[in-house]
């Protein structure tokens, strides 16, 4: 490897895409077109970083399988980068295997980490964790050990495990001082942030109030019986009932834990469960129906008893029905809440993330891009959505589907 090449590697693991470009920009070589890709991906421009990594791809040819490796890692980092979620993980798999068999750790270790931040991206925490078992970070570089915490600080926080999040964070300050690498200080303090942002909201007959992670913690563990809007769900301690598909039933929950301890008139229910403004005979037919599902799923946890006027939820143990929302409560908060990142994702990717699919998000898509409220750019299977209104900070942990405590 000649001098130029070692000089702009060199800057590149400092942070310092200019500088490399400096030394490489004009060569066409196989090492010139990957090291000119990574500084591309680090400036931000991923469409062309993918075309230069790919490139190198093609030059370095079979001979080369340590180097073919590393740029399968590079494009790895680009696609996560860029919210492409979708696409198959066996390639950086069978090339972070490459390079352990080369003894390449420090890029093994990397490609490892990728695997486990993709993991962690579409919601599968336990199998990051397995991925990342007996590994000593003590031994990693900075670099490494500040993604090595960084994703341990997430799966502690899809957990919400919050103490140990905060120490893992803390680590990653200290590592990523360590490797001086300013855009890496940077991602630090931005996951830390996310502790100290609202991840839900607390809604009461008076009002409601935003909670940050800790506080959602402290109330999954109470005795309180919660009606979960973030995960559309049922929960007691030791005890949770999904109703994500069933929206209707959900919907009946919500209106009665709102309402606790008075009791919610049938108009309103109507309402909130089928959408109707004017309620007939048949509408109050098919709301007996619904509540009766409703009461049969509840029984481990609550009683449904009919009123003069509509109807009241009782708990059976515990002492409270609290609601717990998701903080930006609109048709398509969980989308805004992604897209509140500041990176460009894809439909295929916000589908993945959030657990439904593509065709819905696409639809969403369109109509938050016909109220202004997010931009399209790009083409076809290029295209990237990002958003263009004011959406408020907040922690998009709850919006992912992880079980949470208890489930």
């Amino acid at each position: 490897m000649d001098s130029l090449i070692t000089a702009a590697a060199r800057a590149l693991a400092a942070g310092d895409p200019l500088g490399a470009l400096n030394r490489v920009a004009l060569r066409q070589d196989a090492p010139a077109l990957a090291l000119r890709g990574i500084a591309m991906a680090q400036l931000g421009d991923l469409d062309r970083a993918k075309a230069l990594v790919r490139s190198a791809v093609r030059a370095f040819g079979p001979r080369d399988p340590v180097a073919r490796a590393r740029c399968t890692v590079a494009l790895a980092e680009i696609a996560l980068a860029s919210r492409d979620l979708s696409g198959p993980t066996e390639a950086l798999t069978a090339a972070r295997a490459t390079l352990e068999r080369h003894g390449d750790r420090a890029n093994a270790m990397h490609a490892r980490h990728l695997e486990a931040r993709h993991l962690l991206l579409i919601g599968r925490p336990d199998q990051a964790e397995d991925l990342l078992a007996g590994l000593d970070p003590a031994l990693l570089p900075p670099a490494v050990r500040t993604a090595h915490e960084l994703v341990m600080a997430g799966i502690a926080i899809r957990r919400l495990r919050i103490a140990p999040a905060r120490a893992a964070i803390a680590q990653a300050q200290r590592s990523a001082r360590l490797a001086g690498i300013a855009a890496l200080e940077a991602e630090v303090e931005r996951a830390a942030r996310v502790l100290d942002t609202p991840a839900a909201r607390l809604v009461a007959p008076g009002g409601g109030r935003p909670l940050l992670l800790e506080e959602v913690e402290r109330l999954l563990t109470s005795d309180a019986l919660i009606i979960d809007g973030c995960r559309h769900a049922v929960r007691a301690p030791h005890r949770v009932i999904p109703l994500a598909t069933r929206p209707v039933l959900f919907a009946l929950a919500r209106a009665l834990g709102e309402a606790w301890p008075a009791d919610v008139p049938r108009d309103v229910l109507i309402a909130r469960a089928f959408g109707a403004r004017h309620a007939d005979e048949s509408h109050r037919a098919r709301l007996r129906v619904e509540v009766g599902r409703l009461r049969a799923v509840l029984q481990p946890l609550a009683s449904i008893s009919a009123t003069e006027r509509g109807f009241l939820l009782t708990p059976l143990k515990a002492d409270a029905v609290v609601v717990l929302a998701r903080p930006v409560d609109e048709r398509h908060g969980a989308m805004l809440a992604l897209l509140a990142d500041g990176e460009a994702w894809s439909s295929s990717a916000l589908a993945l993330a959030l657990g439904t699919s593509q065709r819905s998000v696409q639809r969403a898509l369109d109509a938050l891009a016909a109220a202004g409220r997010v931009r399209p750019f790009g083409q076809a299977r290029a295209r990237r959505w990002m958003a263009v209104a004011a959406v408020p900070e907040i922690a998009t942990t709850l919006l992912l589907p992880v079980p949470l405590p208890g489930g």
